[in-house]
């Protein structure tokens, strides 16, 4: 044991314990139901040891949040979701949406990770991490074994380097001049984003048609055109440069109508998508060169955020919105003391 590993826990690493138990507790109520109707053994080995892992991953959170004298935060229980409940979605999709999940459980614990100063927590969100990794890699293969993913698009290999030699590199915006072609760095950064609204467009077909909450119900509507326009813009982004945009033929929903899964839980997981969906995007904007790209994805962001606003007002309208830990109101504190005088 280090030294660091008596500190107490800072506000920083609370919040970081809390998102982490949220993500993962709704992560194994996804899990629990694809496992249950999972045919393929090889899909059902990777859902099963992912899971596995996650469980392990809360009992640890529970334990230092009891060790820490903090309240347990209720996350997502059984009751989220319904044993023996309709399949929602194909088989393939499952374990498209755990790829995801381990890309979105990447990106989080590496960046909860760098607020962690007691080396106890640092170590635990390096084990996040690497367990999100190695079933991202297992996803990965199963889908590409089942050529149920296209990769990326390709481009000609360079055979020289190459320096910007004017202004122009960076130009987009003026409609009577050549843009130049996307660079790779720019395609990659598109085409995540394309792929993840590819996944999303499906997920909120699903969670659609199977809400019980009409405002739920809505949400999940709009979640589903913005994915669709947003695919549509990136695809059009990538063809102007003639680079081809690969389809998926697998992952799709079902056409039932009963959801195995709490409209809470398909609220929560929504919000978490469009999180991710805002940081693609200001990552891709970051990256990108050709000035008219940022101005576009800034759009797109805009839109993602005004999804996830009303989103969010749908769950606290509900009482699904779990608070997380918060500072002391001072203010409040000042005039109840002040009230007892």
């Amino acid at each position: 044991m280090t030294t660091s590993d008596h500190l107490s826990i800072s506000a920083a690493e609370l919040g970081s314990l809390w998102m982490g138990y949220e993500n993962k507790t709704m992560n194994m109520r996804f899990l629990e139901h694809y496992i249950e109707k999972a045919e393929n053994p090889e899909a059902k080995a990777i859902l099963k040891s992912y899971y596995k892992k996650e469980s392990k991953h809360v009992e640890t959170l529970t334990n230092i949040f009891q060790e820490e004298g903090a309240v347990l935060p209720v996350g997502y229980t059984e009751k989220d979701v319904e044993p023996g409940g309709d399949r929602l979605f194909d088989e393939m999709f499952d374990i498209m949406h755990l790829r995801l999940i381990t890309i979105i459980n990447m990106g989080l614990f590496t960046v909860h990770l760098t607020m962690a100063y007691r080396d106890d927590l640092r170590k635990l969100y390096q084990r996040f991490t690497a367990d999100a990794q190695d079933a991202y890699d297992q996803t990965t293969d199963f889908l590409l074994k089942h050529a149920a993913i296209p990769r990326p698009p390709y481009i000609t290999m360079p055979k020289d380097v190459e320096f910007a030699k004017s202004k122009q590199y960076m130009t987009g915006f003026n409609l009577f001049s050549h843009k130049r072609s996307l660079n790779a760095v720019e395609i990659g950064n598109l085409y995540l984003s394309l792929e993840a609204n590819t996944i999303g467009m499906t997920l909120m077909t699903g969670f659609a048609q199977s809400a019980r909450n009409k405002d739920a119900a809505k949400i999940f509507f709009d979640g589903k055109d913005l994915a669709k326009q947003i695919v549509t813009k990136l695809s059009d982004l990538l063809r102007q440069s003639d680079v081809h945009t690969p389809s998926m033929w697998a992952g799709i929903a079902t056409d039932s109508t009963n959801a195995p899964f709490s409209d809470k839980m398909m609220m929560y997981q929504t919000s978490v998508f469009a999180n991710f969906g805002l940081t693609s995007n200001a990552i891709g904007s970051a990256f990108s060169l050709r000035s008219d790209l940022p101005a576009k994805l800034a759009k797109t962001a805009t839109d993602i955020f005004s999804f996830a606003k009303n989103s969010g007002q749908v769950m606290v309208e509900n009482g699904w919105l779990e608070e997380p830990p918060q500072a002391e109101d001072r203010t409040q504190l000042a005039k109840g003391q002040s009230n007892k005088q």
